[in-house]
């Protein structure tokens, strides 16, 4: 340990007596150190917070999710910094008043592009603007001035993104559904020229609507639907011929003069019906002068003990209208079967008259629904632009508007000034330390021992007279004065620079 002790104390003397290589090392590295530090531009930056929202019950109503709006927002946020956001930033600022041409131009852009950060915070609706600005060209209280211009011109920018480009958008986008619907629309009306000139032309060969195909097949469905019809009409005629053969026609031990004749009831309802202007070939007409007949023809077989069964007439008039019924369906099967088979014929006659008529039916049917589709995204556009634009569903507000930069960000020039001058004060005792090991001398007797291996008998200490004893005084205080003066320097720049930023 006392060997440890002996060598510092050594090394110590050994930097003592170079101390004025070391104090020259040390005011050389300050100085180019400090030189370095004031040619690095201060940067200030200026900060802003703005808010967001994007949620509207009226949104959800119209389609417009929260997804969508949030995704609009960050589309919005990450394409804030494109160099014609920037270009405008430079053009509408104090920058502007330093660019003489393009390249000028662009190395604005690229400088405020290194120097803007948009970041969103935890709640997505919370988004920070900043902006830098380090021109060494431009004074402390200009560079201030101008990130703070910049903030303020991205927050119009980003307003007028987010409020305004909707409706551009909403507003383009009408206008290219308006070309399209109109475009549609002509060919929509050239299309169904087509089809009514070609329905004119072939109007005896083609009667009807729609294609032979389309003709043909509700054809057929109707006379599936006719022939289940008849065999349900058919059942109930012969279920009601079976009941008409086991009911008696008169029933026996009833007096005639016990109410109204019944032929008389079948007459007055058949007068009823004349008089309500119904011809003769009217089924109902048919079926009362048939029961009439029939009751004619009965009376004369009526015995002075007997009347007609009035439950037997009743059957008699609905199997008439059962046989009425299937009659009126057979003549509508037979119809429906020859309009079918005529089409058929001319399909066969006519077969590129058949493909003309489906082509222009289905070239109208294309175009119309594509002219329906635009239509409905027009509205559907209309709708969601009008909500957009029209309502305030974005509420914009600025919670921290951009502040004016009083200390710069960047360098912290009062630390490094410090830094530096706890450097140069290091390097100076290095480079006095060093020259100390390289100088071939011995600062102890103990030491020469060692190094040449023999005993030293003795050893001669310095003395100074008292002359040299006032010289060494006077260049202790130069040494201290000039140790001071580095400090004070130090302190003094320091100094200035808060009178700088006060200044700024």
């Amino acid at each position: 340990m006392a060997g440890l002790y002996d060598e510092l104390l050594i090394a110590l003397h050994g930097i003592w007596i170079r101390r004025w290589v070391a104090l020259g090392v040390a005011w050389a590295v300050c100085m180019l150190g400090w030189l370095g530090i004031a040619l690095v531009p201060n940067s200030y930056e200026s900060k802003a917070r703005v808010y967001v929202n994007t949620q509207s019950l009226l949104q959800d109503k119209v389609g417009i999710t929260q997804v969508q709006s949030q995704q609009d927002l960050d589309r919005v946020r990450q394409t804030l910094a494109s160099t014609a956001n920037l270009e405008r930033v430079v053009k509408e600022t104090d920058l502007n008043q330093t660019v003489s041409g393009p390249r000028d131009m662009a190395a604005k852009i690229t400088a405020l592009r290194e120097g803007i950060t948009v970041m969103a915070q935890a709640d997505p609706s919370m988004i920070d603007i900043s902006a830098k600005s380090a021109d060494s060209s431009l004074s402390d209280g200009a560079n201030a001035r101008i990130a703070q211009q910049a903030v303020q011109k991205l927050i119009d920018i980003f307003q007028e993104a987010n409020l305004s480009s909707d409706r551009v958008e909403t507003k383009q986008s009408l206008a290219f559904l308006d070309e399209q619907l109109a475009a549609r629309g002509r060919q929509l009306a050239a299309a169904e020229q087509r089809r009514v000139e070609f329905e004119q032309r072939y109007a005896g060969v083609l009667p009807g609507a729609g294609s032979i195909g389309q003709r043909m097949d509700a054809a057929r469905m109707e006379i599936n639907n006719i022939e289940s019809q008849l065999v349900q009409a058919s059942s109930a005629l012969s279920a009601m011929n079976g009941q008409l053969a086991g009911t008696p026609q008169m029933l026996p031990g009833t007096s005639a003069s016990g109410g109204p004749s019944a032929l008389a009831q079948a007459q007055a309802e058949l007068a009823g019906m004349r008089a309500r202007g119904w011809t003769s070939d009217h089924p109902d007409v048919i079926t009362a002068q048939r029961q009439v007949d029939a009751l004619r023809r009965q009376r004369g077989d009526v015995g002075p003990g007997g009347s007609p069964n009035p439950a037997y007439l009743s059957i008699k008039s609905m199997q008439a209208e059962r046989a009425a019924t299937v009659q009126a369906l057979q003549a509508r099967k037979s119809q429906l079967q020859a309009d079918l088979n005529a089409m058929s014929s001319r399909q066969a006659d006519e077969p590129g008259l058949a493909a003309e008529q489906e082509k222009l039916d289905r070239d109208y049917e294309v175009l119309k629904t594509q002219y329906d589709k635009l239509l409905a995204d027009r509205e559907d556009v209309r709708l969601r632009g009008d909500v957009k634009s029209e309502t305030g569903s974005v509420q914009f507000r600025v919670i921290n508007p951009p502040n004016a930069p009083t200390v710069p960000t960047a360098p912290n020039r009062p630390l490094l000034l410090l830094a530096v001058l706890v450097v140069g004060i290091g390097a100076g005792i290095g480079s006095a330390f060093a020259m100390g090991q390289l100088k071939g001398s011995f600062p102890t007797s103990a030491r020469l021992e060692r190094a040449v291996g023999l005993p030293v008998i003795g050893s001669i200490t310095l003395t100074v007279n008292a002359a040299q004893k006032v010289v060494e005084k006077q260049r202790l205080r130069w040494f201290a004065g000039a140790t001071g003066g580095l400090a004070g320097l130090c302190l003094l720049l320091i100094l200035v620079e808060f009178i700088q930023r006060g200044m700024a």
